[in-house]
């Protein structure tokens, strides 16, 4: 699958949102993403057309798929601003830079990445 970075952002903070309540809302996933609700509504029917969510109306809902996929995008994230920390670089940049870069990393270099952090536990 192509990498898209709208879609893996979306997918990370409904992830992010299931953790900290039952119930997903549009406007929740607007004021963390930092976008209209609009914006959410569109992105949320590409994200069902994907097969990444389901909604009933009020409520977003990861799909199997959408969660394993958001997991996968949500490890990334914290592998990378780990192995960024571990250089180094405050918590806060480091963060900011793993929401970067978590989408355009090779495999190779995030593999490189984990097994710099294994090494160095």
């Amino acid at each position: 699958m192509k990498r898209n970075q709208s879609t893996e952002d979306y997918l990370e903070n409904i992830l992010l949102l299931s953790h900290e309540s039952e119930y997903v809302h549009r406007v929740d996933v607007a004021r963390r993403v930092g976008v209209s609700q609009p914006a959410v509504q569109k992105a949320v029917k590409i994200l069902t057309a994907s097969g990444f969510v389901e909604c009933d109306g009020m409520h977003i809902y990861l799909t199997k798929k959408g969660e394993e996929y958001a997991q996968k995008i949500y490890d990334r994230h914290c592998t990378i601003r780990r192995f960024l920390e571990l250089l180094g670089v405050n918590k806060a940049d480091a963060d900011s830079d793993a929401c970067e870069m978590e989408h355009v990393l090779s495999d190779a270099t995030f593999a490189a990445m984990s097994h710099y952090i294994n090494k160095n536990k």
